[in-house]
């Protein structure tokens, strides 16, 4: 597993109409749309930062892993992504290394990507997704 680049960070928002406004208009990042994933019970917005991207993650309801992720730590940093070529290979050499895993096979996550969690026991701290894209 080689880790391509990090894809994007997530941002856990209570609002992303409150918070979008600082990322765009103050930080002039560029904006590059949102979508609900309902899988994942949360609405992301995305902007652009060179080749990664910030990932602003509004809870859609109150079961939501953002919602009780705000309910405990508050706004912040949720997540970072690395993306790679083949997230099967990546959680084989993950499990192999005896890394706690949140997610044995992959899920969809925004835009159709597959993702998986690599718990933050296993990563000094860092909810770590894996991320790749939905064709390769």
């Amino acid at each position: 597993m080689t880790a391509e680049k990090i894809d994007h960070i997530g941002i856990a928002v209570s609002s992303i109409e409150e918070r979008l406004p600082y990322y765009r208009d103050i930080l002039g990042l560029e904006y590059v749309g949102e979508e609900i994933v309902v899988e994942q019970k949360v609405r992301v917005a995305f902007l652009q930062v060179g080749e990664s991207r910030i990932e602003l993650l509004e809870p859609t309801s109150e079961d939501s892993p953002i919602a009780k992720f705000l309910e405990k730590r508050h706004e912040g940093i949720h997540h970072v992504s690395v993306k790679v070529k083949n997230i099967k290979s990546a959680l084989a050499k993950h499990e192999a290394a005896g890394s706690q895993l949140i997610d044995s096979e992959p899920r969809k996550g925004a835009h159709g990507m597959l993702i998986a969690f690599v718990h933050p026991n296993s990563t000094g701290g860092v909810l770590l997704e894996l991320s790749q894209e939905p064709d390769t």
